[in-house]
């Protein structure tokens, strides 16, 4: 009775074996292929930014093991790596430039982007929201390049004239420029998260008659308010991480800043203008390269803390 029993099952696993090899069609073999590729597609985003982390670390971990001074290098501001003699590498000079143009960027930034972003979910309506999320979206495809143009062409004459200064490349000119270019992705993000809030949030307070004003600063705000901070954090992110227009812009002189008119130099201007000019494997070419490992580390920071955000608003 039991052989009789072990029999069946053993037929019928056979059966079962059978009937999906026959089902192993054209079809099966396209969606299997095509399951690959997705997962390969979506993984390489990860492995591109582990070899990215991988490859600036190779080049710049032997300077902080062997010879960097971490007094020297974040604590003063002297940066003369072209002296034979006795280069100095302190990056305070830099930091203090890439911070005052990234701050002053999101003074600019967050009120232009936000206002932006209420009126495209709040009040705009039809063609008119379409529209304008369009040319957001153009406004964001501008290539930095051509930005840094307009500061460097339209931006430094009329900074010149207006407040009789003698260069018109500075934390102001550098400030507008990366404000402007930050305001798309950050009204983005914002209009997202304003979208995202229920409407019966709106209804309830219309109902109670508030009006559209109180309604969108008491209750539309306050809800959106974790979706607007992730927006700020990306455009703070985008900030600190560009070259081209903040390099073109600034005047690239090293200074600590003590007024919006003073030429400064970013951190990653400096690697984009001299990492050309190092001798490949030397000090000065690893400490360029130590400078990126500390870029990779900040904005890494920065853009973990936005999704952290973004994903609390949602599980919210």
């Amino acid at each position: 009775m039991a052989t009789s029993i072990q029999a069946l099952d053993n037929r019928a696993t056979d059966n079962r074996l059978g009937d999906d090899f026959d089902r192993r069609n054209l079809d099966w073999y396209i969606d299997k292929i095509a399951a690959c590729v997705v997962f390969v597609c979506g993984i390489s985003a990860i492995l591109f930014v582990l070899g990215i982390f991988f490859f600036v670390t190779k080049e710049g971990i032997g300077f902080v093991f062997e010879k960097m001074d971490f007094r020297e290098f974040f604590l003063t501001p002297y940066w003369s790596p072209s002296d034979a003699e006795d280069p100095e590498y302190g990056i305070l000079a830099l930091m203090a430039g890439t911070a005052s143009v990234t701050g002053l960027a999101m003074l600019v930034a967050v009120p232009f982007s936000l206002g932006a972003a209420i009126y495209i979910a709040e009040f705009a309506s039809g063609k008119t929201r379409e529209a304008l999320k369009v040319l957001v979206e153009l406004l964001a495809a501008i290539p930095s390049v051509v930005w840094g143009f307009i500061g460097l062409v339209i931006m430094n004459p009329l900074l010149i004239k207006w407040f009789d200064i003698p260069v018109g490349l500075c934390v102001l000119n550098a400030g507008i420029i990366l404000g402007l270019m930050a305001a798309p992705i950050m009204t983005s993000i914002a209009e997202d998260a304003l979208k995202a809030v229920p409407d019966r949030y709106r209804e309830a307070a219309e109902a109670m008659g508030a009006t559209r004003w109180q309604v969108i600063y008491k209750v539309v705000l306050p809800a959106a308010k974790n979706g607007l901070l992730g927006g700020v954090l990306l455009g703070v992110g985008r900030g600190f991480g560009e070259t081209m227009a903040v390099l073109m812009a600034t005047g690239h002189a090293v200074n600590i800043p003590d007024s919006l008119f003073d030429s400064v130099r970013a951190l990653t201007a400096t690697i984009a203008a001299e990492l050309g000019e190092a001798v490949v494997g030397g000090e000065h070419y690893q400490v360029l390269f130590t400078i990126g490992i500390f870029l990779f580390l900040v904005t890494f920071i920065i853009n973990l803390s936005a999704d952290l955000i973004v994903r609390g608003i949602r599980k919210g």
